[in-house]
């Protein structure tokens, strides 16, 4: 009987076996037919969820973009009030902090049963007890009582119309003495460019005399002699005083500046008061600007010699 089992159980493997075998291939080509069924979803797949994909990123990057300045406002905003209460609450957690051991211990020894509420309560009555009391306001200090030149005291508005009686006048400037020679005149050099010029001026009906020459002869040209007169015009002095002059150096229009600087001296030291209107309008300043020197290799100060190319 057993010979027979055994011989039964090889037949059932046998034809389970063989059954496999018959089926794998059916299952292999079901497969390879199915495959490219799948490849061919997934690829029609694919681009549509790339669309999809992409027509929802502008979307997403738009609200991105309008919750951004939104989130930055709300931090801000949230920001200096959680620092203003995080600096408020600062200094009442320390006092919390440094008065609670202390309020532990005292508790501890009065009362060792007793409960964490009654520690925390005498702790912030010893907090409150130990704040520091806010200072008594300053007192404005005493405003000085105002003094004027004879040593009252002015208390009032009323009181400034005397106070001021009393106050000594401003003195004027003393202006230096008058440099007059015996002759009635006064003497000063005046310079510009190359040209010296010696004046001497009087008190007169306005004649100028230069190297012993009318002003008109000597200075034909209308302009030089506007500039000799500049000075008198200036202090208000036309036609007042006669000039006698000397001059050396220079051309025409250097010894019409000359003589216009020396003028402006004489007038200055004849009546020294008229120095501030003459100072004013530069009458009294030398004119430090003179011609350039020449240069070697050059024609003039700075002109070079024409470019030859050959």
């Amino acid at each position: 009987m057993a010979e027979d089992d055994k011989v039964t159980e090889n037949e059932k493997e046998a034809e389970a076996a063989k059954e496999a075998k018959s089926k794998a291939p059916k299952a292999a080509k079901e497969a390879k037919s199915k495959a490219p069924k799948a490849a061919k979803e997934a690829k029609s797949k694919a681009p549509k969820a790339a669309k999809k994909a992409k027509a929802k990123a502008p979307k997403a990057a738009k609200e991105a973009k309008a919750k951004a300045p939104k989130a930055a406002k709300e931090a801000k905003t949230a920001a200096p009030k959680d620092a203003k209460e995080a600096k408020t609450e600062a200094p009442k957690a320390k006092a919390k902090a440094e008065a609670e051991p202390e309020a532990t211990k005292e508790a501890e020894t009065e009362s060792p049963k007793a409960t964490k509420e009654e520690v925390t309560e005498a702790a912030e009555a010893k907090a409150e007890a130990e704040a520091p009391a806010a200072p008594p306001e300053a007192e404005p200090a005493p405003v000085p009582p105002q003094v004027d030149g004879e040593g009252r005291t002015i208390t009032d508005l009323a009181d400034l119309g005397t106070a001021g009686d009393g106050m000594a006048a401003a003195e004027p400037e003393q202006l230096p003495e008058p440099k007059i020679d015996d002759h009635g005149r006064s003497y000063a050099t005046g310079k510009r460019k190359d040209a010296v010029a010696r004046v001497w001026i009087k008190p007169g009906t306005g004649q100028i005399v230069v190297n012993t020459r009318p002003l008109e002869t000597y200075f034909a040209r209308l302009v030089l002699r506007m500039i000799i007169g500049q000075p008198f015009a200036a202090a208000a002095r036309v036609d007042q005083y006669d000039v006698t002059c000397t001059v050396k150096g220079g051309g025409l229009s250097g010894q019409a500046g000359a003589v216009r600087h020396g003028i402006s001296k004489a007038l200055t030291l004849y009546e020294p008061a008229l120095r501030k209107p003459l100072k004013s309008g530069g009458f009294l300043t030398r004119d430090s600007r003179i011609v350039e020197r020449k240069k070697y290799g050059r024609h003039k100060a700075r002109r070079s010699h024409q470019f030859s190319k050959r």
